[in-house]
């Protein structure tokens, strides 16, 4: 099975991986990361979130860091936003292209979002419509596809239901997203091919956590399938809230080592990017989640 040439990796190492922090990261450390991320290479940062600072404090200074980032010609800076206010927002720090999201299960979604999925997909339908009006691009993420907290097996016709409804209200880029990390590379292929009979393949993006230490095999078995857009995390950085013993997003160090690997371009430069890593691990004090980036980093050391 041939495999593609080229992939974009997506680091959502300033959003998803810091926002869930407990210590307070600064505006210029998320900035000063934001810089390092795509002087690496990195085509596409996940800069921030217009979310209430009352749930997520971390992204209270969301206008701070738009306003802040040296923006780099050919490089996106997509935001998360959960709905109207969020996006207006959005469209005043000048963001280009938006994230929502939405989840495989009526549990996951209640919780996560105190609302049932069509009640979300519904609050979105209108985030999106204004959003394409404005030329802004628009990805939405879906939560759970490969496992839930609270429903455990999720089917790959949940997720395709999901996909298809995102598609109608306008999202370009559609991610499929494992949020605990329990799935595995038969499960991935299964939600991939459900939701591919609905959504071109390149439009398909995959967003893995690393909890059961299975994210290479399932973005390995994603590129078998044809997908060519990877979420990853500099030094595994994230979590999730709503899903106890969840683990950290995969780190971009350790899926760029698999792409290189196989020979797959990426455009990102790793020496680079796992100084990026250390840059930020050394704000939080507390050592890289990624094995490769530790490991390239102790050979370099040495």
């Amino acid at each position: 099975m041939s495999l593609p040439k080229k992939v974009k990796l997506v680091d959502v190492g300033p959003r998803d991986g810091l926002q869930n922090e407990a210590q307070p990261v600064s505006t210029a450390a998320k900035i000063e990361l934001i810089h390092r991320l795509q002087d690496a290479g990195l085509q596409y940062v996940q800069a921030t979130a217009f979310v209430s600072p009352k749930w997520v404090p971390q992204m209270a200074d969301n206008m701070q860091v738009m306003a802040g980032i040296q923006r780099k010609p050919g490089v996106s800076y997509p935001v998360l936003v959960p709905n109207r206010k969020g996006l207006d927002a959005a469209i005043a720090a000048g963001c280009k292209e938006i994230v929502v999201f939405g989840a495989a299960t009526e549990a996951f979604s209640k919780k996560n979002t105190n609302c049932t999925i069509a009640e979300g997909v519904a609050r979105f339908s209108e985030v999106c419509a204004e959003a394409l009006a404005q030329g802004i691009k628009v990805r939405g993420d879906m939560s759970v596809c490969l496992g839930c907290p609270y429903e455990g097996e999720v089917s790959p016709e949940a997720v395709a239901r999901l996909a298809r409804e995102f598609d109608q209200i306008g999202c370009q880029e559609i991610t499929i997203c494992d949020t605990i990390g329990t799935g595995t590379a038969g499960q991935t292929r299964a939600a991939i091919e459900a939701v591919a009979k609905y959504i071109a393949i390149d439009r398909l993006a995959i967003h893995m956590h690393d909890t059961y230490g299975q994210a290479i095999a399932n973005i390995y078995a994603a590129l078998e399938c044809g997908i060519t857009i990877f979420d990853s995390s500099v030094a595994g950085l994230g979590g999730c809230p709503y899903a106890k013993g969840a683990t950290g997003n995969v780190a971009t160090e350790d899926v760029l080592y698999l792409l290189d690997g196989l020979g797959i371009e990426t455009g990102v430069d790793m020496k680079k990017l796992i100084a990026a890593g250390e840059f930020i691990c050394g704000v939080l004090g507390r050592p890289t989640s990624s094995r490769a980036g530790k490991a390239i980093a102790t050979k370099m050391a040495a």
